[in-house]
């Protein structure tokens, strides 16, 4: 991906130190969600609607 140097990557603070399953974002106008474990591998694009409705519905089935 051009310019993915510039991008800064964030990983939940739910996420331990321990190898886990996590996913990293990066927002640059859209929403990029790779694999933590995998980070020259493919990287989703969603737009801020649809991450925000996805992590809504999470939170709403949640439990």
């Amino acid at each position: 991906m051009a310019g993915e140097r510039a991008l800064t990557w964030r990983k939940s603070s739910y996420s331990g130190n321990n190898g886990g399953q996590c996913v990293e974002l990066a927002a640059r106008g859209v929403v990029l969600v790779r694999d933590s474990k995998n980070p020259h591998g493919l990287v989703l694009e969603v737009t801020p609607q649809n991450w925000r409705e996805f992590v809504r519905d999470l939170k709403n089935n949640a439990g």
